[in-house]
């Protein structure tokens, strides 16, 4: 039997209430947050709490929707969330997080070939876009990786830690997923 949302060493599942314990740690990894968004104003644990009981209940919204990812053994590892979806062209975007102790085992690459998997084979999206901080270097090398196309740069638009970075536009096609991702799956 096959699960959509399985692959090999990672599953993605929906927000749990009690997920809040994770993201509040990781609300306290200003690194991580600089690579992902940006670091934030500091947050109770009442509303991790409540965000967390909130993101459990809602379900997708215009095909935009965060995917807990954990192993295969039921750790939290990271989170990837679906947004910018459009419908009429066919394009979304996603953003990515997986914790630092978990970084370099695959997690982060299969948790996007399954969320693509999904978008193109299930949702009909015939496109992926993705912003990459000029600076997020493992990020970079994880997406060329997996076959995106640097489609564009806008300069100097991310400030973090007291520094303006560059904007790192790429891109991937339904078609270029399936000619190198199709067996994937399968084996």
């Amino acid at each position: 039997m096959t699960y959509i949302f399985q692959g090999k060493c990672v599953r993605l599942r929906a927000v749990e209430p009690d997920d809040w314990q994770i993201h509040d740690k990781w609300n306290y990894d200003s690194q991580a947050a600089r690579a992902t968004y940006e670091v934030p104003f500091p947050t109770s644990v009442t509303s991790v709490q409540a965000w967390s009981k909130e993101e459990s209940t809602k379900g997708p919204a215009n095909d935009c929707f965060r995917f807990q990812v954990e192993n295969l053994d039921g750790e939290l590892v990271g989170t990837i969330n679906t947004h910018s979806c459009d419908l009429r062209n066919g394009t979304f975007r996603y953003g990515l997080a997986i914790l630092p102790d978990h970084q370099r085992r695959g997690y982060a690459t299969e948790a996007v070939l399954l969320v693509l998997r999904y978008f193109f084979l299930e949702r009909r999206y015939n496109k992926v876009n993705v912003e990459v901080y000029g600076f997020n270097e493992a990020s970079i090398a994880l997406h060329e990786r997996l076959g995106f196309v640097l489609e564009g740069r806008l300069r100097q638009v991310i400030y973090t830690d007291g520094v303006y970075h560059d904007s790192l536009q790429y891109g991937l096609t339904r078609d270029e997923y399936f000619a190198k991702y199709r067996t994937y799956f399968d084996s």
